[in-house]
This record gives structure tokens, C-alpha cells and sequence, in this order.
């Protein structure tokens, strides 16, 4: 009989390519939910719901009774919050609690989705990799400072219990069924609907999430617990990305390149609309910080212990623009 896995954030963007991946390999999945969830991303696909909630860990339990495996991909991942305080008790306290709870529950191994977010950034420019110095005095963000913390908090988890986890730092996942979507998502779009004039001097690590997803059970399969690994693809300017995208959708590549410095003023009216009005502005002062390091990653040491692979990165933006497309969100 096939062994059952709690998947967490299976209704998200990545935890559902997990999920999804999981199926495919023969697996039972259950996906963690909240009762209000958004579970478009599990339509069509054979998985059990158990209603809990990170934020009240005494759901857990039930939710992790018989499961043998535990993918904790979860989190809250936005770039700008008006209370920090709910991300640190999601990411940090939510986490913890669940590796615990999995321990109690006979849980024989886990993965833990981490985040490129709480590594260093190599200054000489070349890409950094799962042993490049930081510090939590490093991090940018509520975002970062609580996956930071939550990596930490997971390891001494895992420590006190005895569980096997395993860690995973993805890069920026692209590709379908980005529904929410993403900070990244959100770029992709604006890219595709003609909306991105101008753009920073910046970079990122994209990978196609399916490609992330297979790296989570690489992970599970063959890591070793207590290490990270990074699950990444190609290091990409912002200004290679919005004109692949741009060529795609037949709109006009942005020209401009524009200095961070002056969108400061621009990035704090964002903030103060985004106080009265509840959505998360698309311009922050956090993002102008980040976008000041270029944030290009190795994964070198998941292809050689875990026989990771991916697609070339413009297979993964031409997955999004195409999924996006068709489910309405472009202009």
C-alpha cells in the first residue's frame, strides 16, 4: 500500500507542483488546508484535504495521523505586510510546531522548503551557493528575517526530536499555476500585458517549478538530513527576463533602465496606499533594497549529490506567459 504524505502549501504555487509530482510517483497526498483556502491548484488531481492551520498547531496532529512523510512547503511569502508579527508566527512558530507535531506522529522523514531568501550574496558577484556567510543582521524584510528564522528553528526542531529533515532552498520558481500570484508572477505579468516600462538594474535565479518540484523528491529520496540544498536554475538580469517575456507576448521590450535610488519616494506612497487599501503594492522599499544585489545562486551541489537537473529558464517563462494567458490574467 502506498504510503500517505502530508503535503503543506499543496494549494500554492510550488506545493501543489510537489504535490502533483508526488501523485505522479505512485504517492498518497494530503494536503494541508486552511477551510477558506483557494484550492483551484488541486482541481483534477487525486489528493486527500485535512483542514488545519499552521497558525493552530492543535489541528496538526490529525492532520499528520498515518502520514509516514511530511513536505512542509508552506509559508507566507509576500514581500510587504502591515504586521510583521502573523508572518513571524506562520513561518517561524507555524514551522516549528508542525516538525514537533510530525516527530509525535511517527513521521519517519521530511523535507523542508527554505528559501535562496536566508543565504549570503557573494560580493565579488559570482553566484553564491548553501555555504556563502550570512547573518540574520543580512536579511532584508519581514519575509527573509522570518525564513531565516524558521530555517533555524526547524533545524533545532529536528534536533531535539529526532526527525530526519531534509532542506531545500529553491531560487524563484516560474511556470503554471501561479495563481495568487507571486511577487515574480506579478513581474511576468506586467511584462506580458505591455505594463513594464522601465525596469532596475537587477537579477534573479529562475527555475521551472516542475523542475523545483522533482528537486523537493530528489530531496527526500537521497539528502542528507540537516543539510540544504539549492534548487535553482539560471541566473537571469531583470532586463534578459521582461524581454524574454516581452517577445512572447508581442509587446515592446522596456528601454529604460532606472536607477533605484530615485523610486524610494515612489516605493513609500506605495506603502502608505497599500495601509489604507489592504493590497500588497507592487513597489516597496524592502524590494529597492533587494534589487541593489543580484541574486544568482549555484546549484551545483544538488546536481552532484541529488542528480538534480533542470530545463533551460525560458521554457519556465514561457510556461507562465502561456498558463496566465489562458487563465485570464493578462490585458
Amino acid at each position: 500500500m502506498a504510503e500517505t504524505i502530508l503535503v503543506t502549501g499543496a494549494t500554492g504555487f510550488l506545493g501543489s507542483a510537489v504535490a502533483r509530482a508526488l501523485i505522479a510517483q505512485g504517492h498518497r497526498v494530503r494536503a494541508l488546508a486552511r477551510p477558506n483556502s483557494d484550492r483551484r491548484n488541486l482541481a483534477g488531481i487525486d489528493v486527500e484535504i485535512a483542514v488545519g492551520d499552521l497558525d493552530a498547531p492543535e489541528t496538526l496532529p490529525q492532520a499528520l495521523k498515518g502520514a509516514t512523510a511530511l513536505f512542509h512547503v508552506a509559508a507566507d511569502y509576500r514581500l510587504w505586510v502591515p504586521h510583521p508579527a502573523a508572518m513571524y508566527r506562520t513561518n517561524v512558530e507555524g514551522s516549528a510546531a508542525l516538525i514537533r507535531a510530525a516527530a509525535a506522529a511517527g513521521v519517519a522523514r521530511a523535507v523542508y522548503t527554505s528559501s535562496v531568501a536566508v543565504l549570503g550574496i557573494d560580493k565579488s558577484g559570482k553566484p553564491a551557493d548553501e555555504s556563502t556567510p550570512v547573518t540574520v543582521h543580512d536579511m532584508i524584510g519581514p519575509y527573509k528575517r522570518s525564513k531565516f528564522l524558521a530555517e533555524e528553528a526547524v533545524k533545532a526542531a529536528a534536533q531535539d526530536t529526532g526527525l530526519p529533515v531534509v532542506i531545500v532552498n529553491p531560487s524563484t520558481p516560474i511556470g503554471p499555476r501561479d495563481i495568487k500570484p507571486t511577487p515574480t508572477g506579478r513581474t511576468i505579468v506586467m511584462a506580458a500585458s505591455g505594463k513594464m516600462p522601465a525596469y532596475v538594474d537587477t537579477g534573479l535565479n529562475l527555475v521551472h517549478v516542475d523542475d523545483c518540484a522533482a528537486g523537493h523528491l530528489l530531496a527526500f529520496a537521497k539528502g542528507v538530513p540537516g543539510e540544504r540544498y539549492i534548487l535553482g536554475g539560471e541566473d537571469y538580469s531583470l532586463a534578459r527576463m521582461q524581454a524574454a517575456i516581452a517577445g512572447m507576448s508581442g509587446r515592446r521590450p522596456a528601454r529604460i533602465s532606472l536607477p533605484v535610488g530615485p523610486l524610494y519616494p515612489l516605493a513609500i506612497g506605495a506603502e502608505l496606499a497599500a495601509r489604507f487599501t489592504g493590497r500588497e503594492p507592487m513597489l516597496t522599499r524592502d524590494t529597492l533594497r533587494m534589487a541593489r544585489k543580484r541574486m544568482f545562486f549555484s546549484s551545483a551541489k544538488a546536481a552532484r549529490a541529488l542528480s538534480y537537473t533542470t530545463r533551460p529558464a525560458v521554457e519556465g517563462l514561457s510556461d507562465a506567459v502561456t498558463w496566465f494567458r489562458e487563465a485570464g490574467y493578462l490585458q
